[in-house]
């Protein structure tokens, strides 16, 4: 017999389709437009499930499950798809579709047809039009206003990095003209080693909601902050609603993780009750406290669970479970499946985000795509983790190794998940006081470096070096040091009470909430510094380009060859900066003496440093000209 003619056609059909049979969906054929998605794997005779289980926890298979067990048709627009190739790469792609049931004479369900084209390149397009156009720059900036206003009476200014716990946190506006909503979320580190997380509710939108709620977040802020208990905290927030018509009827849940024993504490004042996704991605809802909403006269009974490592609790608004064509009871089910989905990894391909970043923002993008919304939502999640653990490092008494320490300290940054601002601060400051420290040292000494991170998720270093280091002086141009590291840290103490000096600096660290649907850019990285510095004549003969490090070890050498290509500083010379990794008081020093000689000729030296660099920052605090 010659092929299946009914095979055939379907696999020259010049767009997305597949044709699958029976409970289990064994793909009966498929056009060569969807193998090419695939990435041509041997899909034929198999159940739809194990031939493209890459796409389990993105939505799509439970759409062709719905369709077979119910008989409805199920369409979307502008879906995206993570799929894997045979390179062991992760292919992104968006398709308009449509699944149908496939049905018998008798009208039973045989199977389903689904039909599709792949819109990736009109969607990327259309993206890149829309960066350009300026009715939604307008739009932007709009949206902006309404998340700036957010951040500063709604939203905590950053969530804390904790020894214990990775948290995360994301916010949809219903949309991007809406008032402020009522929703807020909170997330309160304490000295006692336990973190308290809140997420509640106020009725309404607009300025009055949003007054209250920052009123409201207030109140529970400062009670747990000082050590009280869920009830304890909602009581004080209950009898600030009686007094405020606006708060009544608020509801909130509130949550407090003991990080080493993994105890939870929480009461749900008439809010839904938390999720726990456990390690493995296994959901489940725990039960309700029995408290009523703030401000209507009932008790805060508080229900206790526990963590494991690798746990993730999440607490959300209403507007998660209260999406359009969804029953609540639906609608938790999808949330609970998505989001177990979300941390195991199962969903979108996200490997170097965190489970608990990946189900606050996956979880989101999953589940409305689907539905849509109406109300703003909030999701908040903080996964149990392993003790960050305390760095150590000797630094010999020896310039050439700040290299080395940059590198270690950056390394244990990153184990700390420390976003790119915090880590620039915390590399400039250390680099200061550990020059310091090399320069004092005998020959043959070292230099103690420690860094830890407190429970009340501060990055606590300490650099430790014998003898009295340098006070800054103010007609110098070096002992910048010490000056420079007080301006870039939330707090410098020294100790000379031993035989040595000890520095000790604190900066709390934090990274953002996913603001969804906001334009900008996203977490930064921490950067692995460079260990060489070089200088490169550019095509114009009066600028130099200067990259990576310029500290202590290399300060000199940036003196010595930009006064030689500028004849002692005789003639017009312009330093191009953007490439530096790092510029620490020696280089600023540096450049002090480089521009003195300039200004003694009367001519121009010229620094760029471009807006987001490491130079342009610290060149803003020494006040140095630059452009």
């Amino acid at each position: 017999m010659g092929p299946d003619p009914i095979r055939s056609a379907v696999e020259q059909a010049p767009f997305v389709l597949l044709v699958a049979e029976g409970p289990q969906l064994r793909i009966l054929g498929v056009s060569r437009a969807a193998l090419a998605m695939t990435g041509e794997r041997d899909v034929i005779g198999r159940p739809l499930r194990e031939a493209l289980s890459d796409l389990a926890g993105q939505g799509w298979l439970d759409a062709y499950d719905e369709v077979y067990r119910t008989g409805v048709p199920v369409a979307g627009q502008r879906w995206r798809a993570h799929l894997a190739q045979p390179d062991g790469s992760v292919r992104e792609f968006y398709a308009d579709f449509s699944i149908n049931p496939w049905l018998e004479p008798d009208g039973t369900v045989r199977g389903v047809i689904a039909g599709g084209i792949d819109v990736t390149e009109i969607v990327q397009a259309r993206l890149e039009a829309e960066r350009d156009a300026d009715d939604l720059r307008e739009q932007y900036r709009q949206a902006r206003d309404v998340v700036d206003a957010l951040q500063q009476a709604l939203l905590p200014r950053g969530l804390p990095l904790l020894p214990g716990a990775r948290v995360a946190a994301s916010y949809l506006l219903a949309g991007a003209g809406t008032a402020a909503g009522g929703d807020w979320f909170d997330a309160v580190p304490r000295a006692s080693g336990t973190l308290a997380l809140v997420v509640g509710d106020v009725v309404g939108h607009g300025v009055t909601a949003s007054g209250v709620m920052g009123q409201l977040r207030a109140v529970l802020q400062d009670r747990l902050d000082d050590g009280a208990g869920p009830a304890e905290a909602l009581a004080a927030a209950d009898r600030f609603a009686r007094r405020v018509p606006g708060a009544r009827a608020a509801t909130v849940c509130v949550a407090v993780l003991d990080l080493g024993s993994g105890a939870v504490e929480y009461c749900t004042a008439g809010h839904p009750p938390p999720l726990l996704v456990t390690a493995a991605g296994e959901p489940r809802f725990l039960a309700p406290s029995g408290a009523g909403p703030l401000g209507t006269g009932g008790t805060f009974p508080v229900a206790t669970e526990r963590l494991d490592v690798g746990d993730v609790l999440l607490l959300y608004s209403d507007g998660i479970i209260e999406r359009p064509g969804r029953t609540v009871a639906a609608a938790s089910g999808e949330f609970a499946r998505v989001a177990a989905a979300a941390v195991a990894g199962r969903a979108l391909h996200a490997p170097d985000v965190s489970p608990a970043e990946r189900a606050c923002t996956q979880t989101v993008e999953l589940l409305v795509r689907t539905t849509g919304y109406r109300d703003d939502i909030t999701l908040f999640a903080a996964q149990r983790s392993a003790p960050v653990e305390p760095m150590h490092t000797d630094v010999p008494a020896d310039l050439t190794h700040l290299g080395a320490l940059r590198k270690t300290l950056g390394s244990w940054l990153e184990t700390v998940a420390v976003t790119g601002e915090d880590a620039f601060a915390i590399q400039h400051a250390v680099g200061e006081l550990a020059t310091n420290a090399v320069e004092h040292a005998p020959p043959g000494g070292s230099v103690a470096v420690t860094a830890r991170l407190t429970p009340l998720g501060v990055a606590e270093i300490t650099v430790a070096g014998p003898g009295p280091w340098r006070e800054p002086r103010r007609v110098s141009e070096r002992g910048r040091g010490l000056a420079l590291s007080s301006q870039l840290v939330d707090e410098l103490t020294m100790d000379r009470s031993g035989r040595g000096t000890v520095a000790t600096l604190r900066h709390r660290v934090t990274r953002p909430a996913a603001l969804l649907g906001a334009a900008g850019p996203g977490p930064a990285d921490v950067a692995e510094p460079d260990e060489l510095m070089s200088i490169v004549d550019s095509e114009d003969a009066a600028t130099v380009l200067v990259a990576g490090p310029v500290d202590a070890a290399t300060a000199e050498r940036l003196q010595h060859e930009l006064l030689y290509r500028s004849r002692g500083g005789t003639v017009p010379l312009t330093a191009d900066l953007s490439g530096v990794t790092h510029l620490a008081s020696a280089g600023v020093a540096a450049l002090h003496a480089i521009a003195a000689r300039h200004r003694a000729h009367d001519t121009a030296l010229t620094l760029l440093a471009p807006p987001g660099s490491p130079a342009r920052h610290v060149l803003a605090l020494v006040a140095l000209p630059h452009t």
